[in-house]
């Protein structure tokens, strides 16, 4: 077992003669020129093939990021196009409604001077026609009062005679006599 552990030993410190800090960090130049030209080949291949597809989606991505911009930039412009004519619309329908309402208001206040030109006139007839009616009934109590008048003068000149006249004679007078009284009266 002794013999074991002097070889050990031995190895181990043979091993470490060998491999020195720097020795351990770099590898060996056959392993290094081999490693470089394989990665030089990768490299081209992957720049032959693959750079081209990758710097077409690149194109491509950066034209739809522009894209975008601008429908965007569209979009915005459309919508304050639209926002402008929205309130453009607005200010006509207001205007729109506050003339409406000025022609309901001149419409309610001709209505109403027809109304009250109408009830004015109707006023005026109904005047007219009681005016009337009064001239008219005057007229009638008038001769019903000459009438009475005739009659009652006939009674008493009967009487203050004493003797009947005839009918016809007797009014006769009777109105000649009421005639004289209306135009001493006027």
């Amino acid at each position: 077992m002794q013999n074991l552990l002097a070889t050990l030993i031995l190895a181990t410190e043979e091993g470490a003669e060998e491999a020195s800090g720097t020795d351990l960090l770099l590898p060996v130049w056959n392993e290094l020129i081999a490693g470089a030209i394989a990665f030089a080949i990768v490299f081209f291949f992957i720049w032959k093939l693959a750079g081209p597809a990758f710097s077409e989606l690149l194109e491509n991505r950066q034209q739809a990021i522009k894209g975008d911009l601008e429908a965007a930039d569209s979009a915005k412009t459309e919508a304050e196009s639209l926002r402008d004519d929205y309130r453009q619309q607005l200010a006509g329908a207001r205007e729109e409604a506050a003339r409406i309402v000025e022609e309901a208001r001149q419409a309610g206040e001709s209505v109403k001077a027809d109304i009250v030109a109408k009830a004015e006139v109707e006023a005026d007839g109904v005047k007219t026609r009681a005016q009337e009616e009064i001239v008219a009934e005057r007229d009638r109590a008038g001769a019903a009062i000459k009438r009475e008048v005739a009659d009652l003068s006939l009674a008493v000149a009967e009487k203050v005679v004493g003797s009947s006249m005839d009918a016809g004679t007797q009014r006769a007078l009777v109105d000649r006599y009421i005639d004289e009284l209306g135009g001493a009266e006027g």
